[in-house]
């Protein structure tokens, strides 16, 4: 019988999916885990809610009742009826992120939870209930630097002597325009440099992604700024220990997890000022972080990190090592497991 059910009803895999999969994979480890809805890598063959509903009518063997750790809208609704509807012995455990209010139906959603987790400070001033602040972390074993990052770019075959990539939607919140405005700022001073920006443009961006592409094209810079779309989650890991730099450019970043995996591939990064990025630079040591929509700093930044070998390998070493101390996705779910300690055991 189960004692932890975490929900994942998002059929795409997202940001929320990969921080999820992150922590199952330490969860499994001391719990009777069941994954409800979609597949994540690396963890158990889901189940659906109605089986999730089935297995959760009797509380598991020495606990009082069991966890539903939810994570968006969706799974919180779903959590609700099954306890407050359904009456199973159950209790809900929201991760929040957000860091600017809620709409009126999530702050309804989020007034019903058990307990809420914020991943930064800042988000914990918009949410209640918040029984701790526990930053997502990444998985530091599946995310590893490279043996060789030049044979490892090589591999790939994109072309080029290193690469830069944006990893994210294609979306003007994202800044997918800054990291293009950055990258056209900047490739015609690094001729070895190919930059790549990883993800997919939903159907209402497809007129921002045409723009994107159009200006790419003026610029004659077509083949040095490639749309390989989105990287299944198995080959990401691959794709980033290979890189030089990770850019992130956003204008909102709730957390921001492709830094993290960049820092623990051993990639350093620049990144406006969004998100929780400026913890992750460890005051400059392991990335750079510039005020929003400031394209040219960011050019400015990664030209002056790139061209100088001994600073990059410093830093490219510093972020591992910050990942590692800092960032695992153990220390997340030690975080974690404090909250529904507090639950089991709050009676």
């Amino acid at each position: 019988m189960p004692d932890l059910f975490v929900t994942n009803f998002n059929r795409n895999f997202t940001g929320v999916s990969a921080t999820a999969a992150n922590v199952i994979r330490q969860q499994i480890k001391t719990h009777d885990l069941a994954l409800v809805g979609q597949p994540l890598p690396g963890c158990p063959d889901p189940i659906s809610v109605a089986q999730a509903r089935a297995l959760s009518r009797q509380a598991p063997k020495d606990r009082p009742f069991a966890i539903w750790h939810v994570r968006r809208n969706t799974e919180m609704r779903a959590a609700i009826w099954a306890r407050d509807v359904l009456r199973l012995p159950i209790r809900i455990v929201f991760t929040s992120a957000a860091q600017r209010r809620h709409s009126a139906l999530p702050r309804w959603l989020i007034s019903r939870m058990d307990a809420v987790i914020a991943t930064t400070e800042a988000a914990a001033g918009f949410v209640p209930h918040v029984r701790a602040v526990v930053p997502h972390g990444v998985d530091t074993e599946l995310f590893s630097p490279a043996h060789n990052r030049a044979a490892a770019w090589g591999a790939l075959g994109y072309g080029g002597e290193i690469g830069i990539a944006t990893i994210g939607r294609i979306r003007p919140e994202k800044g997918t325009d800054l990291f293009v405005k950055a990258m056209l700022w900047l490739l015609p001073d690094l001729p070895g440099a190919t930059a790549l920006v990883l993800g997919r443009a939903a159907r209402e961006h497809q007129g921002f992604l045409q723009g994107l592409k159009d200006r790419i094209a003026a610029a004659g810079l077509a083949d040095r700024i490639l749309f390989p779309g989105e990287i299944p989650a198995a080959a990401l890991p691959t794709l980033i220990r290979a890189l030089s730099l990770v850019m992130q450019m956003p204008r909102y970043e709730g957390y921001g997890m492709a830094p993290l995996e960049g820092m623990a591939s051993g990639v350093p990064f620049v990144a406006s000022d969004a998100g929780y990025y400026r913890a992750f630079s460890a005051q400059g040591r392991s990335g750079l972080v510039v005020p929003l929509e400031a394209a040219t700093e960011a050019a400015e930044a990664a030209r002056a990190l790139l061209t100088d070998p001994a600073r990059h390998a410093a830093m490219a070493k510093a972020a591992r090592e910050v990942a590692e101390v800092s960032f695992s996705a153990h220390a997340e779910a030690e975080g974690i497991e404090a909250v529904y300690q507090g639950l089991w055991t709050r009676l």
